[in-house]
């Protein structure tokens, strides 16, 4: 082996270094860097997991905010409903007040009008029955008394009504 430049000894030497380093290294390097990438595995494992935790939560979050928002979205729709509704309420309560308050006036309006009107009447009767005793006494001559005045004045009424119905 000399021939080819190996020295047998030397050979065994660097074989049996080589085996002790190798033997070392693998006790004191080799295992706890493959103990530490193990770890470290694990550790990235467990990270991976509890991403994909957080991730499902915040699915579960999202459907829960969304129905949520389809809640609270019914809800305005009940209330704006409700809204409605009264204002509806309020507002045919303030027409039929207003219509009762137009009767009311319209009421208050015909009896006015009936109280003018008898009035009035009362007031042409009164003048009637004075021009009427005035030209009577003109006619006659003579001065009537009261009640024969309110007599004629009633035969005279008496007849323009009759006269006016046919």
């Amino acid at each position: 082996m000399e021939a080819l430049g190996i020295n047998l000894p030397l050979l065994i030497a660097q074989i049996v270094c080589f085996g002790g380093l190798l033997a070392i290294l693998w006790r004191f390097a080799y295992k706890p860097v493959m103990n530490m990438l193990d770890a470290r595995s694990e550790k990235i494992e467990e990270s991976l997991a509890a991403g994909e935790i957080v991730v499902q939560q915040a699915r579960e979050a999202e459907i829960a905010y969304k129905e949520k928002i389809k809640e609270a979205a019914a809800q305005s729709q009940i209330i704006i409903d409700r809204a409605s509704k009264t204002g509806e309420e309020i507002r045919l309560k303030a027409i039929e007040e207003a219509k009762e308050e137009a009767a009311i006036v319209v009421s208050r309006a015909r009896e006015e009008i009936t109280r003018e009107k008898e009035e009035t009447i009362s007031a042409l009767r009164k003048e009637y029955a004075d021009l009427v005793a005035l030209a009577a006494s003109k006619v006659i001559g003579k001065s009537l008394d009261k009640k024969a005045h309110e007599a004629l004045i009633d035969d005279v009424l008496a007849e323009s009504i009759s006269l006016r119905k046919n």
